[in-house]
């Protein structure tokens, strides 16, 4: 398998890293065997610098050359403020019409975190599913509406394309292209790097971080926070906040996409697990603090939202 990185000016170094030492452990540890794996590092210019300052260099990219994969990891802009400045440098477009000319060949594009939005200001994620930085979620979903993002998955493969979540999500991608290759080299190279299967990001999000980006979101967020033991109206909370039903689902969905009600058991769910990590309270105590009636509810959604248990959640630091 010929993979090249991808990585721009101002890579982000955690990124690179991960996915560098993912594969490389693979192939360590496939011995004679031999792992497949044939990686290297391209650019579109000759040599980048690191988010850090570190000076990685390149190779040219040769679309000759076939890879069967094409990542791109992160970029060191990590907030709201500074992508739209990044995405905006003539890289980013020189960086398009590469995996462009390498998906007409066939390769597999990849992407995490801030990488994703280099292929969807590129176009290559319309009409496709991605996921991307949790956080970063409403101003994906703003600044690319042709894109199905489902931020809440810490992989997502869609037809030809493959993104992944945040920052530490560069490990998920680069273990999900070894099972390609072999599930228990996967598995092994797993446990090598202490990695634990993660299959949604759900359980990192902080809701209020997200709702403070509008303003009708942000105030449903505040009256839900103060009503989580009570049963959801979304008449009686559109009242409250002083808008109609309609537009605070369409603001909802606009912003976070997702649904009111969805939000609030987010909340109530985020609040569940700061009481399980911060008290030993039983789970039907936590649960009628949360809103519901019995604590098997509670346990049930903790495992269906969080892809975890409440005992697990409770070790979690």
């Amino acid at each position: 398998m010929k993979i090249s990185i991808l990585a721009l000016d101002g890579v982000f170094d955690t990124g690179l890293a991960a996915i560098q030492d993912t594969l490389g452990t693979a192939s360590d540890l496939a011995g004679s065997a031999g792992s497949g794996f044939s990686v290297n590092v391209v650019g579109v210019r000759d040599g980048v610098t690191t988010a850090h300052g570190l000076q990685v260099p390149t190779q040219a990219a040769d679309v000759a050359a076939r890879p069967d994969v094409v990542i791109v990891p992160a970029i060191g802009a990590k907030t709201t403020l500074a992508l739209p400045d990044a995405l905006s440098h003539p890289d980013i477009s020189a960086a398009g019409q590469l995996i462009a000319a390498c998906r007409s060949h066939g390769a597999l594009t990849a992407a995490a975190c801030t990488g994703t939005f280099v292929l969807a200001e590129n176009g290559l994620l319309d009409g496709q599913v991605a996921t991307t930085s949790w956080w970063l979620g409403p101003f994906f979903r703003q600044r690319y509406p042709r894109v199905s993002l489902d931020d809440r998955r810490m992989l997502v493969r869609s037809n030809h394309i493959v993104t992944a979540g945040a920052v530490l999500a560069h490990f998920d991608l680069a273990l999900w292209l070894v099972r390609q290759k072999s599930p228990e080299l996967a598995g092994i190279t797993a446990r090598y790097l202490m990695l634990d299967a993660r299959s949604s990001q759900a359980a990192y999000v902080i809701p209020d971080h997200l709702s403070h980006t509008d303003i009708v979101v942000e105030r449903f967020e505040r009256w839900a926070r103060s009503n989580l033991s009570n049963g959801f109206s979304l008449g009686e909370a559109a009242r409250a906040i002083g808008t109609s039903p309609r537009t605070l689902a369409r603001r909802m969905h606009d912003v976070l996409g997702k649904t009111p009600l969805s939000y609030f058991q987010d909340l109530r769910i985020e609040r569940a697990v700061h009481l399980l990590r911060t008290t030993d309270d039983g789970l039907d105590r936590i649960a009628a603090e949360v809103g519901y009636a019995e604590g098997v509810t509670l346990r049930n959604l903790l495992r269906r939202r969080l892809a975890r248990s409440a005992s697990q959640l409770r070790r979690m630091v």
